[in-house]
């Protein structure tokens, strides 16, 4: 894999770390800042409607640019809006640099999948995802509980500056090693004389293979961060840890996650279909057990690390098929990637909080995630059983290449 591809990698841990970061930030931040812990929780919701819209938005606004002219300007203004944030006495600034670090964030990941696919051969764009999706799981395994660390000893603020310090190595890795060819070009290096026109990208995202790809994508990934929100009490109130065994058993998830990636980026461009249709019945099968032994310990600990393995396995590999379904798109396709993911990451959440506020205890968000995934499962083989009949009852398994 091209080493500009880990600089990608290094800059999405940043964002990631910011993006999950604030969960155990929100009751410091109220009290330094004099609001209520609602009003600091908007402080997420902000983000994650800032990454839906701005994943779509930023990608037009930037196809023209060159590659590396639109890393570089995404992810300075995150440097710099953190360093804002970390600053700031104003919650409604603090507020504002959300929103836009959220759309910086989207606008580099948008780029950032379609540089990585064009920087690879044709047929390893799964593992170019799973390289760079590993910044989030890494995020998740280091950066979080980094954060967190931080907030507790020298405050929230610290855990802002700490993102804005790892952002700066990638900045200056990028502007020896970013591409340099335009945003909207499909091919490896960055060669091509030209772009698709907004048209072209337009026509291309009508496929219905890259429409399925986005819903199962925003199914799968809502079903992974429904449960990943409420893990903390979950753990705690039904398992009987201690808050002490919180740490290690997110850590878990984490490293399950960064397995899953790995392993779902050697397997996607191979055999998409497998990892679907096996990894997503297991998938379903381990959210439901999962709620049925979340009161052992043992249990619990098996299947944090083994949903972690799957849920980003299946993940990553839906990512990898919706840029082999946008590739005369990749700009767009990129864009609406990001919003399917972060569309999953807000929806699950909600969802398994509308169980909770039903009474019906923390196992509801693992049977909420099993629900989720048990409706990718339905829509993925009614979409499997009307492609086998249009090919004609064959069976045949197209390549995951265009």
């Amino acid at each position: 894999m091209p080493f500009a591809l880990y600089v990608l990698a290094l800059a999405v841990f940043a964002q990631g770390t910011s993006e999950f970061m604030l969960s155990g930030l929100i009751p410091d931040i109220a009290a330094d800042l004099q609001v209520s812990i609602p009003a600091a929780g908007a402080l997420t919701s902000a983000f994650a409607a800032g990454m839906i819209v701005g994943a779509p938005l930023m990608a037009l606004l930037s196809r023209r640019w060159p590659r590396r002219r639109a890393l570089l300007v995404f992810l300075v203004t995150f440097l710099l809006v953190h360093v804002v944030g970390a600053v700031t006495t104003s919650f409604a600034v603090l507020l504002t640099t959300r929103v836009v670090a959220a759309l910086a964030n989207a606008g580099f990941l948008a780029v950032a999948l379609a540089t990585a696919a064009a920087m690879v051969a044709p047929d390893a764009k799964g593992r170019a995802t799973s390289v760079l999706l590993g910044g989030t799981t890494l995020a998740c395994i280091a950066g979080v509980p980094a954060g967190a660390v931080l907030g507790q000893e020298w405050g929230w603020r610290a855990a802002f500056w700490a993102v804005a310090a790892v952002s700066v190595p990638a900045v200056l890795a990028l502007v020896r090693s970013a591409p340099a060819g335009p945003t909207g070009d499909g091919a490896a290096g960055g060669t091509m004389p030209s772009t698709p026109g907004v048209r072209a990208e337009v026509r291309a995202l009508r496929r219905p293979r890259l429409w399925l790809a986005l819903l199962l994508a925003a199914l799968v990934n809502g079903a992974t961060f429904c449960t990943f929100t409420y893990l903390a009490p979950l753990v705690t109130d039904v398992t009987g840890f201690g808050a002490a065994g919180v740490p290690v058993v997110l850590a878990l998830f984490g490293l399950g996650s960064f397995a899953g990636v790995t392993a779902g980026g050697r397997l996607a461009d191979r055999q998409p279909r497998a990892v679907l249709a096996v990894g997503g019945a297991a998938l379903f099968v381990g959210w439901a057990a999962f709620a049925l032994t979340a009161g052992n310990a043992v249990a619990t600990v098996g299947w944090v690390l083994v949903q972690g393995t799957l849920s980003f396995a299946v993940g990553s590999t839906l990512i990898a098929q919706v840029l082999y379904a946008a590739v005369e798109a990749p700009t767009l396709g990129g864009g609406f990637a990001t919003a399917a993911l972060n569309v999953g990451a807000a929806v699950g959440p909600w969802w398994g909080g509308l169980a909770l506020a039903a009474g019906f205890g923390y196992r509801a968000p693992l049977w909420v995630s099993a629900l989720l995934v048990a409706v990718a499962l339905l829509v993925g083989g009614a979409a499997e059983g009307v492609r086998r009949r249009a090919a004609g009852g064959a069976g045949e398994v197209p390549a995951p290449s265009s």
